[in-house]
Formats: structure tokens, sequence, C-alpha cells
């Protein structure tokens, strides 16, 4: 755990095959409300009724089993 708050990084194995990797988590950083707006300000708006279209076009989302 120590050498994970250091930034160091471990392959998990299983019989010598790897299965997972254990990584630090990244700090969170604050960042105030103004900057996050400056952020998005050049950002296309987004039309909705298009956005909509666009996720029932590709997402089934009928509430019926899929089988």
């Amino acid at each position: 755990m120590r050498a994970l708050d250091r930034g160091e990084t471990f392959v998990v194995t299983r019989n010598g095959v790897p299965v997972g990797e254990l990584i630090p988590l990244r700090q969170r950083q604050f960042v105030a409300a103004d900057a996050a707006v400056a952020v998005f300000n050049g950002a296309p708006t987004i039309d909705g009724e298009r956005f909509r279209a666009d996720v029932d076009a590709l997402l089934d989302q009928r509430p019926a089993p899929r089988g």
C-alpha cells in the first residue's frame, strides 16, 4: 500500500498470467466554477431533440427482456 501511495503500479498475476493491475487513485483536484464554465464556453450547443434521436437510434430501450 505504501508503494501505491508513492505512485507505483503493480500487475496482478494468477499462475504467472496477468489478470489485473493495481494503480494508485488519482488525487482529486478542485476546479473553481468559473474555470469550469470558461472551459465549456467555446463548446457547441446541444440540440436536445437531435441528441435524443441519436441515442434512441443507437440504444434499444424497450422494457422487454432481450433474448
